[in-house]
């Protein structure tokens, strides 16, 4: 069973009046069936473009401290980069 199929989970929510006519406006003008799936559909999608951010944040900073380990990083060369910058200077000082 998939997850979109699944709803046995409630939320219950306060909202103030102005609120709801305002959700309840924009559910009609969106074309949405119900005022639930409305809220659902909008909510899932700023939460997934919340959670995608967050994840390009995190890789973003990740990689940055790769990045930053790699070139000011106290760690040597392996063999294989040791090998190609051989074969480099070799290759470049016939020039």
């Amino acid at each position: 069973m998939d997850r979109e199929s699944n709803k046995d989970e409630r939320i219950e929510i306060r909202i103030s009046s102005h609120d709801k006519q305002i959700f309840q406006k924009a559910q009609k003008l969106s074309g949405d069936k119900s005022f639930g799936s409305f809220i659902v559909r909008i909510v899932k999608k700023h939460a997934e473009e919340i959670v995608a951010q967050n994840d390009i944040i995190i890789a973003s900073e990740r990689d940055r401290e790769k990045f930053f380990d790699a070139v000011f990083g106290n760690s040597k060369p392996n063999q294989n980069l040791v090998e190609a910058a051989t074969k480099y200077k070799s290759q470049t000082a016939l020039l």
